[in-house]
C-alpha cells in the first residue's frame, strides 16, 4: 500500500516524539495519529503496575479531546532508537471498535508499511455498540466529480465499506477536504462474470478497460476475486468536517 507524504508526517510525529523521551521509564512509547482535517494527534503512554494505558489509547484520547472525529492513519515509535512498533493486541482491538477505517504504520524489512486495522486482528469480535464512525476513502482527484454528482459509484476489493453515514476522505489533499455521504448500496459480484451493467460503468467505459484499471490499482486481485460495487450519495448539504 502507498504511503503517502500525509502519512509519511505521522510516522514522523511519532517517532520524533519518542526520540524526546529520554531515560523515563514511565514514558517509553510515543503515538501519532490523524484525523480528516489532517491533524495529528500525540501522546506517550503511561507505564504502571495497574495496567497503564499505551501510547495509542493516550493519542485516541488527545484527539477525542479535540473533537477530531474518526482518525485515519496512526503510527507508533519506541524509545531509544527503537523507531516504529507495531500495536498491541489490546490497542488493535480499541482501534478497530473505534476507528474501524484507521490505517496502521508497522515495520517490515523493506520500510514503514501501512495496514488496515482490520488485517491486523483478523476474526476477532467486533464491539457493536462502539458506534464507530465510518470512513471511504477516495482519490484526491474525484473531489469535484463526487461534489458536482458525476460520480456516485466506485469498485472495491478487499475492502470493508458497509451500508451507512462515513466520511468520504480524499486522500494526501493539500486542502484536507472531506465530505458528509451515505454509502447507499454495496453489491457483491465475481470479477470475472462482472458484466458492465452491473458496474453501472459511464458510456464510453468499457468491462475490459474497466478491469485492466482494476488491475493496476489492485496488482494482487486474482482473475476470480470478489469485488464490491459501492454506491454512495452526498448529503446536500455536504460540508468539511474535521
Amino acid at each position: 500500500m502507498k504511503i503517502f507524504e500525509s502519512e509519511l508526517r505521522v510516522i514522523a510525529a511519532a517517532e520524533q516524539l519518542a526520540r524526546s523521551l529520554g531515560s523515563d521509564q514511565n514514558h517509553t512509547v510515543a503515538a501519532a495519529a490523524m484525523d480528516t482535517a489532517g491533524r495529528i494527534h500525540t501522546g506517550v503512554n503511561v507505564a504502571h503496575f495497574t495496567g497503564g494505558p499505551c501510547a495509542e489509547l493516550v493519542a485516541l484520547g488527545v484527539a477525542a479531546a479535540s473533537a477530531a472525529g474518526p482518525l485515519v492513519t496512526i503510527a507508533a515509535a519506541g524509545d531509544g532508537g527503537r523507531g516504529l512498533i507495531p500495536p498491541c493486541g489490546r490497542c488493535r482491538q480499541v482501534l478497530l471498535d473505534l476507528h474501524p477505517d484507521v490505517l496502521v504504520a508497522v515495520p517490515t524489512e523493506d520500510g514503514p508499511a501501512l495496514r488496515p486495522i482490520r488485517k491486523l486482528l483478523p476474526d476477532t469480535y467486533f464491539f457493536p455498540d462502539s458506534h464507530a464512525a465510518r470512513v471511504v476513502r477516495f482519490n484526491k482527484h474525484y473531489y469535484e466529480p463526487i461534489v458536482d454528482g458525476r460520480k456516485t459509484s466506485t469498485i472495491r476489493f478487499d475492502d470493508s465499506i458497509v451500508p451507512g453515514r462515513a466520511v468520504f476522505y480524499f486522500e494526501d489533499d493539500d486542502a484536507h477536504r472531506v465530505l458528509n455521504g451515505t454509502v447507499t448500496d454495496v453489491r457483491r459480484y465475481r470479477l470475472d462474470q462482472l458484466t458492465a451493467e452491473q458496474a453501472l460503468l459511464d458510456a464510453g467505459t468499457s468491462i475490459e478497460q474497466l478491469k485492466d484499471g482494476l488491475g493496476q490499482h489492485y496488482p494482487d486481485m486474482p482473475d476470480d476475486a470478489e469485488v464490491d460495487v459501492v454506491t454512495f450519495a452526498v448529503e446536500p448539504s455536504a460540508t468539511s468536517q474535521r
